[in-house]
């Protein structure tokens, strides 16, 4: 696969529609074309201590932030429908389809898939498959882990290597 979009979210507390940061790295025949990165005012813009630890945001860096929809709108027109690529894909999937709950729409089933599940297969050798530890492998230097886009584009790096 050649042509994808990686992507990860942060979100603000214990609920998964309480996405607070989006970073998306469109990748178009192996090469990062876009970087997008957004702030999200989650609804509520409630923070919990244990996630503002994880990732530095607050209430305040949300307050003034467009809420998701007006943010995802315009990146979907980026993304062409191109299939998602996440490590652990299966909690950024599960935000996307919390985000379009809680505003009563319906998920439109977007394709996944996974890095993390992808490099326990391939690489059975790291003695650990976080996505750091994966990137390095790679090449990649995460300086800025749980930084929306820095995690997105580490994906797409581990993910130019393995699908």
């Amino acid at each position: 696969m050649t042509d994808f979009v990686a992507i990860d979210f942060e979100t603000a507390n214990a609920k998964r529609s309480s996405i607070c940061s989006l970073g998306l790295v469109i990748v178009e025949n192996n090469i990062i074309t876009d970087r997008i990165y957004s702030l999200i005012k989650p609804v509520p813009n409630l923070y919990t201590y244990y996630t503002t630890a994880v990732h530095g945001l607050t209430y305040g860096d949300t307050i003034k932030s467009p809420v998701f929809f007006d943010v995802w709108s315009e990146i979907l027109t980026k993304t062409k429908n191109l299939p998602f690529v996440a490590h652990n894909s299966s909690f950024d999937a599960s935000c996307l389809k919390a985000i379009y709950a809680s505003y009563d729409l319906d998920y439109p089933n977007f394709e996944f898939y996974c890095t993390l599940r992808l490099a326990r297969q391939k690489l059975p050798q790291l003695h650990n498959h976080q996505l750091g530890t994966v990137a390095k492998y790679f090449g990649y230097d995460l300086k800025n882990h749980h930084h929306a886009l820095a995690d997105a584009e580490a994906c797409a790096v581990i993910a130019n290597n393995l699908l």
